[in-house]
C-alpha cells in the first residue's frame, strides 16, 4: 500500500505490534496530547519521562488520563534524557522522542560515546515527510535540521536515509530530486559537483532503490511545467518523491516555508541511530507530533 495521506499510516499501525514510545522530558501539553492520541488510536504504548507532578497537572488541565502512560519522574530536562535514552538501551522502549527540551541537549543525549545510541562510524540526519497542500504527493526531504554542511559520504546517507523512508511509505521505486542551484554540472558549484557523482553512483547501482537525478534546481525538482520550458527530460522533474537539500539553510528554509506559507502538516524524525528518534520543533503543532510518533512507529 502506497501512503499519499499521513493520515493513511494509522490504518497501517493498526494491524501491527503496538511500539513502545519513550518521550523525554515529556512535560508539555503538545506532547503530552500527542502521545495520548497514538495511545488511543491503539498504535503505541506510552511512556513519559519528566516531571510526575508537572506531567499529572497538565493531564488534568487537558482531561487526560494520566493512566494511559509509565511516568518515570526525573526532576529536570537533561536527566530525563538521559534516562530515557538509558530506557531505549535496556530494551524498555523501542523509540525515542524530544518533548519540551532543547535540540541540543537532545541530540547530545543520542550521541553521547558511552551510553547514546549511536553506533560507531554511523551518520545521523533528519528526514522529513510533508503533505504540502499544493503539491500532489508526499515529499520526503533532509537534511533540514542536524548537519549543517553535509559532505559527499553524508550526502550519500542523507539520500539512502531519504530512500529507506519512502519505502517503508510504500513508494517502491522512489523519485529523488538532488537540489542545488543550477541543473548544470558546475565543478565550481560543490553541490552540483556532489549532485552529479551521486547521480551517477545511482546510475551505475551503488545506490539502490530509486530514481535519482540531479543536480536540479527547485523549480524542476516540483515543477512539471518548467522541466518542459527548459528542455529537461526526466521522469523525477515536477514528480519527486524525495528531496536531497545540499545544505541547512536550504533544507531548513524549505521546511518552514511548508509550515508556515504552505500551512502544510508534516512529521519528522532523526535517522542513523540505533532506533528512531521523534525530532519535531518545540512550536510545531500536536498534530505533527502525532504524526511523527507514527513515522517513528513504523520504522522502529
Amino acid at each position: 500500500m502506497e501512503i499519499r495521506k499521513l493520515d493513511q499510516m494509522f490504518e497501517v499501525l493498526a494491524s501491527r505490534t503496538k511500539k513502545r514510545l519513550v518521550a523525554a522530558w515529556a512535560i508539555d501539553a503538545h506532547t503530552i496530547e500527542a502521545v495520548a492520541q497514538a495511545v488511543n488510536k491503539g498504535i503505541i504504548e506510552g511512556i513519559l519521562v519528566g516531571d510526575e507532578a508537572r506531567i499529572k497537572q497538565v493531564c488534568t488541565e487537558h482531561k487526560i488520563d494520566p493512566g494511559l502512560f509509565k511516568i518515570v519522574h526525573c526532576d529536570n530536562d537533561l536527566t530525563a534524557a538521559a534516562k530515557a535514552v538509558d530506557m531505549i538501551n535496556a530494551g524498555e522502549g523501542d523509540f525515542l522522542m524530544k518533548g519540551l527540551l532543547s535540540t541540543d541537549r537532545y541530540m547530545r543525549a543520542i550521541l553521547n560515546k558511552e551510553k547514546g545510541l549511536m553506533n560507531p562510524g554511523a551518520i545521523l540526519s533528519h528526514v522529513t515527510v510533508a503533505e504540502p497542500k499544493t503539491y500532489h504527493k508526499l515529499l520526503i526531504f533532509g537534511d533540514v535540521a542536524i548537519i549543517p554542511l553535509p559532505d559527499l559520504n553524508q550526502k550519500i546517507a542523507i539520500t539512502n536515509y531519504l530512500i529507506r523512508v519512502a519505502q517503508l511509505l510504500g513508494i517502491e521505486n522512489p523519485k529523488v530530486g538532488l537540489q542545488a542551484a543550477s541543473e548544470q554540472t558546475l565543478p565550481k558549484i560543490p553541490s552540483c559537483a556532489d549532485a552529479a557523482i551521486i547521480a551517477k553512483m545511482a546510475e551505475r547501482g551503488q545506490i539502490k532503490g530509486a530514481m535519482i537525478e540531479g543536480p536540479l534546481g527547485m523549480d524542476l525538482i516540483i515543477d512539471s511545467e518548467s522541466a518542459v520550458i527548459k528542455g529537461m527530460k526526466s521522469e523525477v522533474c515536477g514528480d519527486a518523491d524525495c528531496i536531497l537539500f545540499p545544505n541547512i539553510e536550504a533544507g531548513n528554509a524549505f521546511y518552514k516555508t511548508v509550515v508556515k506559507l504552505l500551512k502544510s502538516d508534516l512529521c519528522a524524525i532523526v535517522m542513523g541511530a540505533r532506533v528512531p528518534c521523534v525530532l519535531t520543533s518545540r512550536g510545531d503543532s500536536e498534530r505533527s507530533k502525532l504524526y511523527s510518533i507514527a513515522l517513528a512507529a513504523m520504522l522502529a
